[in-house]
């Protein structure tokens, strides 16, 4: 005799809703979390300097030239190699789109002085304020 019934066991289920909300926070903190940097295509030694300082992180990012070992110029976040007189109509033609443009200049320690000093004459003709980018020296 049977006194107790049986009962049928379901096969477990799994509940994909509740997985890929799982999955969907997950990819949110993880987006949120990573922080993007933008790195320079073009290798630079920049000099030191004690007196350097950090920029804000909410100021506008500023438009960037870079002036290698040999005096190359780079012109912009993608380093597109340029003259100095195509520099000069680049740096004007933005200034046109906004008049309270920023330069920062990455000069390489082992660049010639010649080349930054033209850099900044362009940009003390084109009436931009201009920001020299140095590395901070190492602390012991």
């Amino acid at each position: 005799m049977r006194f107790s019934v049986r009962k049928r066991r379901q096969a477990p289920a799994v509940i994909i809703i509740a997985l890929i909300d799982i999955l969907i926070v997950l990819v949110i903190f993880l987006i949120v979390t990573t922080t993007f940097k933008q790195q320079p295509s073009l290798k630079i030694v920049l000099p030191e300097s004690s007196q350097a300082q950090k920029s804000g992180a909410n100021e506008a990012a500023p438009l960037m030239i870079s002036i290698d070992a040999s005096g190359n110029l780079r012109w912009g976040p993608e380093a597109k190699p340029v003259t100095l007189e195509r520099f000069k109509a680049e740096l004007l033609e933005a200034l046109a789109n906004k008049s309270d443009l920023e330069l920062a200049i990455n000069a390489d320690k082992s660049a010639p002085v010649g080349q930054l000093v033209k850099v900044l004459d362009v940009a003390k003709e084109a009436r931009v304020k201009t920001k020299l980018i140095t590395k901070e020296p190492a602390k012991p």
